[in-house]
């Protein structure tokens, strides 16, 4: 049960509501991972880290469904095959030796905020720190296809990695639609943040599929398969999909209306005040975070709104507009008197989509583009000062 707000002399007290009844971490160091699971690991990033443009590799989430697998890079080899004339068999030199490409990208897990859902569902219980801003170099996924020479028909590119699946488990494929696999922008990246891409993260190469959910961003990538039929496998069929029309929580809607994840939506993060700090009332507080989008553009614009909704004023959005890298924004508050406060903050996007207040419910709890991840706006973005 929530306490009643207590009016404190000239003090206000900042409190996440949703981040107070639900943050099963409440003590952890702000600088450390938060562990939704150990083996197979699962790390959450902090708010805290919404404050930095690029995500230090050591506080990027991790998401992994199968053992992270022992690759040695000496035998280690990138096959491009399928619907081709020229097959491809390619070292990490052969890789390295072509034009190398790099661009800041945000990588997002599609379920991403599922810990806000009414009524819950399974699965891991994200709250917002399943995603980082990394800077990814590597080589155009386009580049290799354009060496293999893709034949007439093909419609996907179907990605598959080194891990080896955990008992019954199906193995973790993906497919993404051949426009996507040769947009300029889509690249098979050996290298995060300026170093060799971390274990962790797909060493010694996973792909980068910038705008679009984590689950298409293969991990320890081993071959790319040019198809002439989408992919009908159980992680394209049965997994990672979300209802094309809203429907009732708690529902099981028919999977003839059922569709892949692919763009993430625009969204954003407040990243400060942290939970349970303190303020002065008739002194400046800087509230700021971080904003993203997909394929549908830039984000244009954060606004802020210190009143529950009622009224919104813009927050400053800082550095150049990158195509797939969040912005970081802020705003300055003074708070006139003693009371109780809700700050909220909702993002734009170049196409006019903007963050919705209450997220589209489905039972797989899969937030890549019409779902929960944007429940935290009406959650844990929630401030309270008392």
């Amino acid at each position: 049960m929530r306490r009643s707000p207590a009016i404190l002399s000239r003090r206000l007290f900042l409190s996440m509501a949703a981040a107070s009844l639900a943050w099963p971490q409440a003590s952890v160091d702000q600088s450390e991972l938060i562990v939704r699971a150990r083996r197979p690991e699962d790390l959450e990033m902090s708010n805290s880290d919404f404050n930095e443009f690029i995500t230090p590799v050591d506080r990027f989430f991790v998401r992994t469904h199968v053992d992270v697998p022992n690759v040695d890079l000496a035998t280690w080899r990138l096959k491009i095959d399928g619907n081709v004339s020229t097959p491809l068999d390619l070292s990490m030199d052969d890789l390295r030796k072509m034009p190398s490409f790099e661009l800041p990208a945000v990588l997002e897990c599609a379920g991403n905020g599922r810990s806000f859902y009414e009524p819950s569902v399974a699965g891991l219980q994200w709250i917002n720190g399943a995603v980082g801003n990394g800077s990814w170099k590597g080589v155009r996924l386009r580049d290799l296809l354009d060496r293999a020479h893709i034949k007439p028909g093909s419609v996907e590119s179907l990605l598959d990695g080194a891990d080896v699946p955990i008992g019954s488990m199906p193995d973790f494929q993906r497919s993404i639609p051949l426009n996507k696999a040769q947009d300029p922008n889509t690249i098979l990246a050996y290298n995060m943040n300026g170093q060799m891409l971390p274990v962790k993260h797909g060493f010694p190469l996973r792909a980068v599929v910038p705008g679009w959910a984590g689950n298409s961003w293969v991990k320890w990538l081993t071959n790319v398969r040019v198809l002439t039929e989408p992919a009908n496998g159980f992680w394209m069929k049965n997994a990672y999909l979300y209802p094309s029309a809203p429907v009732a929580p708690g529902s099981t809607p028919p999977s003839d209306v059922m569709k892949p994840v692919t763009s993430l939506r625009v969204k954003t993060v407040i990243a400060s005040p942290a939970n349970g700090s303190a303020v002065d009332v008739g002194k400046p507080v800087a509230v700021a975070g971080a904003a993203w989008s997909g394929d549908a553009g830039n984000v244009v614009a954060v606004d802020v709104s210190v009143d529950r909704g009622r009224t919104w004023k813009p927050a400053r959005l800082a550095g150049s507009a990158t195509a797939f890298g969040w912005r970081l924004w802020n705003f300055t508050w003074t708070p006139s008197r003693e009371g109780y406060y809700t700050v909220l903050a909702r993002a734009r996007d170049s196409r006019g989509d903007v963050q919705p207040s209450v997220q589209e419910w489905n039972r797989a709890a899969i937030s890549g583009t019409l779902s929960a991840v944007w429940m935290w706006e009406q959650e844990s973005n929630r401030i309270w000062l008392r």
